[in-house]
């Protein structure tokens, strides 16, 4: 760990200070709690001259990713950060940036949905946009939120790819705590990046058409050369890993991130800043006699298919943690997703998901290890109930 450039700071500014050295050509965002700080030290980072001015003022999150569609057009390298509501508000343009192969930036700071109200994390925010065409990275703790920020940049310009990526860090949980983090520099961030060459751009004197109207003759085949794109994106992003490890000197990236499963006969599965708790509930559960281990999901989008299979593959049980749900399934995205893959396959392992930390309600070590315990039944008594709430009431049990 380089100590020299390790400073305590919160994480919106280790993204914030990720983005800088990432040298954006042009940065559109519009605030909305937990993510209004990163565009603040932007902000800051402008006026005090340590950055160019590069930020755009908009009127929504809509116009802020609209504006980004004319910048990636004409060759830019952009990016922007939203929230709950907002990145719901730019759905729409979500879409026209995947079909038109702009490889945006975007940080998603995760907050609940409304209504009710909430202004604190869960995950329905970022899942309610997998079909989006976005990859998706979800980032632990501080230190892998930069360092994926600088990762997307490289994943989302790579020609075998051109998707825009969104890293998503829990909101409040990462965006404002105090760790001890790395900042990323700028000479390294140099050879990491190598610059950015648009493949294709709007130029007058070389007139091309972005987004085109196309019948159902066309259509489908633009589909699925995104769909391509998405999977080419799984060897860009553990390579992206790879070098960075290389420049930087620590491995931050990758599609999954395996602990103590070599013998283990409960997985869980999870993704974002719930793996830290999860980590430091294990060790005391092996102590137990419980042997549990942990597959954490860095990139949901892609989903990681194979790297998940050959983990899995001799498991007792397999456990998803979500926070989210499918509304009228009744179980959560990773769950589903989990469960795809294994269906048809040679692994007959059972999967289970609990549902927990909704609109922010705490996950404890508590709540973790008895998730474990419930989990540890279906290898004696099978499957009673596949997918449940951990953490619901009860009285509306």
């Amino acid at each position: 760990m380089d100590r020299e450039n390790m400073a305590v700071v919160d994480g919106a500014y280790a993204v914030a200070h990720a983005v800088k050295v990432c040298k954006p050509d042009v940065v559109a965002a519009y605030p909305i709690t937990p993510q209004t700080n990163i565009v603040e030290h932007i902000s800051h980072f402008i006026a005090d001259g340590e950055m160019d001015d590069v930020s755009i003022n908009v009127e929504s999150e809509h116009s802020a990713m609209s504006l980004l569609v004319g910048a990636g057009s004409v060759g830019a390298r952009a990016y922007s950060a939203t929230a709950s509501q907002g990145l719901v508000l730019m759905s729409e343009v979500l879409f026209n940036v995947s079909g038109m192969r702009l490889p945006i930036v975007m940080t998603v700071v995760n907050r609940a949905m409304s209504a009710p109200l909430s202004i604190w994390n869960d995950h329905q925010d970022s899942i309610s946009q997998r079909d989006a065409g976005w990859i998706q990275l979800y980032a632990e703790d501080v230190q892998e939120a930069a360092d994926m920020t600088a990762q997307a940049f490289r994943i989302a310009e790579s020609r075998n790819v051109l998707l825009p990526v969104m890293v998503c860090m829990d909101g409040f949980i990462l965006s404002h705590v105090y760790e001890p983090v790395v900042l990323l520099e700028d000479d390294l961030i140099d050879r990491f990046l190598r610059g950015y060459s648009p493949v294709a751009v709007l130029d007058p004197d070389d007139p091309k058409t972005f987004g085109a109207f196309a019948d159902p003759n066309t259509y489908t085949e633009f589909r699925y050369l995104q769909e391509m794109a998405m999977r080419n994106a799984v060897p860009e992003i553990e390579d992206a890993a790879s070098e960075f490890q290389e420049i930087f000197g620590r491995y931050q990236g990758g599609l999954i991130e395996e602990y103590m499963t070599e013998d283990a006969e409960i997985l869980i599965l999870a993704m974002g800043s719930v793996v830290g708790t999860i980590k430091e509930v294990i060790p005391g559960m092996r102590a137990k006699g419980v042997n549990v281990g942990l597959i954490k999901i860095r990139s949901f989008r892609p989903f990681p298919a194979e790297a998940i299979k050959k983990a899995v593959a001799d498991a007792g049980v397999i456990v998803a943690l979500d926070k989210n749900i499918s509304i009228g399934l009744g179980e959560g995205a990773l769950l589903t997703e989990t469960k795809s893959i294994i269906c048809n396959s040679s692994i007959q392992t059972p999967v289970i998901g609990f549902m927990l930390g909704h609109g922010g309600r705490d996950i404890t070590e508590a709540r973790i290890e008895q998730i474990i315990m419930e989990t540890s039944e279906v290898m004696k008594r099978g499957i009673t109930v596949e997918s449940r709430y951990a953490d619901l009431k009860e009285e509306l049990l």
